[in-house]
C-alpha cells in the first residue's frame, strides 16, 4: 500500500499518459527554483531541529488550518499564535491528534496531495493519517526530526533546492540572512523586498512605519523625495543580501502616474492621517508606479499580486493578525488599472513586472493579452486558491494560446510549510507534462519541443524571469 499513485494527475488516456509520464520523468529530479515564498530565514540560519510535527506541518500553514477552521476547529486549538496575547495550544501532540481526527476534510484537495507526498517520501508512511494512527505518526515524525538529515539545511540539499527566496518587510534588519551568509553554508537563500508596511496607508502603524523606515536610510519622513530615497537605500540593502525581486500585495491593481506636486501633496495627507479611502487608494496606486520606476533604475524584478480582500474576518484579524487564511479572491481589473504604470514604463525591455492573480477569470480576458504584448510583463503561476491541479491546468489553458510559454515564469511556490515545497513543484511538473502531452497529441507541438518546454517550465523560466 502507498499513499501516492505513481501516475497521479497524469492524463487517463493510455497514449497520453505514456508520453506525459516520460515528460514528467525528464524533470522529476530537476533542481527546485523557488523565487517567491514565505519560509522563515531563521530556519536556515540556525539550522536547529524543527520543534515537533505540529509546528512543522500544521500551525504555520494557512492552507492546512483554514480548512480545519472552516469546520469549526478553533485556531487556538491548532496552536496558531494570538496577536492579542491570548492563550493558544502549545502541546504538539494534542494539535496533531486534532489534525488526524480531521484529516478526511482534505480529501481531493491540493493540501492532501502535498501532505501525503511529505508523509510518504520524507517519512516513509504508507498508511493514511487518521485518528487511529495519529499518535504513531506523531512519534515517528518526532523521532525523525531529531536526526541530522531532517534539519533545514540537510532538507534543502535533499530536496535539490537550487535557490529559495524569503519575503521580508522593509523594516527588517535581515539578521537571519546575515547569519546564513556568515555561516559559510553553500545553500542559496535570498530575500525579497515587501514594502507594503510603508506604502499602504491602511497598514497598521503606517505613519510610524514610514518614520522608522526613513530613519533607517538616514532620511527625513517629511519629504516625499527623501521617502523615495529611503526606498532606494533599502532596496539596495536587500539586494546586498541577494534580493532580485520586490513583492507587492495590494488589494487592487490600480496604478497612477501623478505629477510630482500632486504626489507630494498626497504623501503629506496620508502621512498625517487625514486622507480618505479614495486618497489612500490613490497613494497605493501611485506607489506601484513609483516602485516600477525604481525597478527600472536598479533592476529588481517587480511582483504584483492583487485581487484579495485581505484579512476578511475582523475578529480573526484582531485575535491573530495578518495572513491567517482569510484573504478572499475578488474581481480584479488589470487593463484599465495598470494603464498608468504601463504608459510610464511598459515598453522598458529591461523591466520585469510579474503579475499574479486570485481572479482566474482574468487570465484569458486580460492577463494573457497584456503579457502577450507589453515587453515588461510576465505572468506568474496560479496563486493560492489556484495553486492546485485544476487551477494550474486552467492557467495553462487560458494563457498559452495568447501569451505563449515564454511570457510566463514557469512555477514558483507560495509556501510557508517547508515540506510542501517539493510536493508543490512535483504537482506543477505533472500538470505541465500532461498539458504538453495533450499539445503533442493534437499536433500543436512536437515531442522534441515538448521535452525542451518541460525543462523551461520546471526551472529555466523562473531562473530567467527572476534574474537568479
Amino acid at each position: 500500500m502507498t499513499l501516492l499513485h505513481e501516475d497521479r494527475l497524469l492524463p487517463v488516456e493510455p497514449g497520453l499518459r505514456t508520453l506525459a509520464r516520460d515528460l514528467y520523468t525528464a524533470v522529476k529530479d530537476a533542481p527546485i527554483v523557488s523565487p517567491h515564498g514565505h519560509t522563515d530565514p531563521r530556519w536556515y540560519a540556525e539550522d536547529t531541529p524543527f520543534p515537533d510535527p505540529a509546528q512543522l506541518l500544521v500551525t504555520p500553514d494557512h492552507y492546512v488550518f483554514r480548512m480545519l477552521h472552516s469546520q469549526g476547529v478553533a485556531l487556538e486549538d491548532l496552536g496558531v499564535p494570538r496577536a492579542d496575547g491570548g492563550v493558544s495550544e502549545t502541546d504538539g501532540r494534542k494539535i496533531w491528534r486534532l489534525f488526524g481526527q480531521n484529516y478526511h476534510l482534505f480529501r481531493a484537495t491540493p493540501s492532501r496531495i502535498w501532505l501525503d507526498h511529505a508523509f510518504e517520501t520524507v517519512f516513509g508512511f504508507t498508511e493514511r493519517l487518521s485518528a487511529a494512527n495519529a499518535d504513531m505518526y506523531y512519534d515517528r515524525i518526532s523521532e525523525a526530526l531529531e536526526r541530522p538529515e531532517m534539519r533545514p539545511r540537510a532538507l534543502f540539499e535533499r530536496f535539490n533546492i537550487e535557490v529559495i527566496a524569503t519575503t521580508e518587510s522593509p523594516l527588517d534588519d535581515l539578521k537571519w540572512h546575515r547569519k546564513i551568509r556568515e555561516s559559510g553554508w553553500g545553500g542559496r537563500v535570498v530575500t525579497a523586498y515587501r514594502p507594503d508596511p510603508v506604502v499602504d496607508p491602511d497598514f497598521s502603524g503606517f505613519a510610524s512605519n514610514v518614520e522608522e523606515f526613513c530613519a533607517l536610510g538616514g532620511q527625513s519622513s517629511t519629504s516625499f523625495a527623501a521617502y523615495l530615497d529611503a526606498h532606494r537605500d533599502r532596496r539596495a540593502y536587500f539586494a546586498s543580501f541577494g534580493a532580485t525581486s520586490t513583492d507587492h500585495g495590494h488589494a487592487t491593481a490600480a496604478t497612477l502616474n501623478l505629477d510630482r506636486a500632486a504626489t507630494e501633496a498626497l504623501y503629506d495627507k496620508v502621512l498625517s492621517g487625514r486622507a480618505d479611502a479614495a486618497e489612500r487608494e490613490a497613494f497605493r496606486a501611485q506607489m506601484l508606479t513609483e516602485m516600477a520606476k525604481l525597478s527600472v533604475e536598479d533592476g529588481l524584478v517587480m511582483q504584483i499580486h492583487p485581487g484579495a480582500a485581505r484579512n476578511h474576518s475582523g475578529p480573526v484579524f484582531e485575535r491573530f493578525g495578518r495572513d491567517k487564511g482569510y484573504d478572499i479572491p475578488t474581481r480584479t481589473d488589470y487593463v484599465r488599472a495598470l494603464g498608468p504604470l504601463l504608459e510610464a514604463v511598459g515598453e522598458e525591455t529591461d523591466l520585469r513586472v510579474i503579475l499574479f492573480t486570485l481572479d482566474e477569470s482574468s487570465y484569458a480576458r486580460e492577463l494573457a493579452p497584456l503579457a502577450g504584448v507589453y515587453p515588461c510583463l510576465r505572468l506568474g503561476p496560479a496563486w493560492w486558491f489556484h495553486d492546485s491541479f485544476e487551477g494550474m491546468w486552467r492557467y495553462r489553458q487560458m494563457t498559452t494560446e495568447t501569451a505563449g510559454f515564454y511570457n510566463t515564469v514557469g512555477f514558483n511556490d507560495d509556501t510557508r510549510a517547508y515540506l510542501s515545497i517539493p510536493a508543490r513543484h512535483d504537482v506543477a511538473r505533472r500538470v505541465d507534462a500532461g498539458f504538453l502531452a495533450t499539445l503533442v497529441a493534437t499536433g500543436r507541438l512536437t515531442e522534441e519541443e515538448a521535452y525542451e518546454v518541460i525543462q523551461d517550465l520546471a526551472h529555466r523560466l523562473a531562473r530567467q524571469a527572476y534574474k537568479l
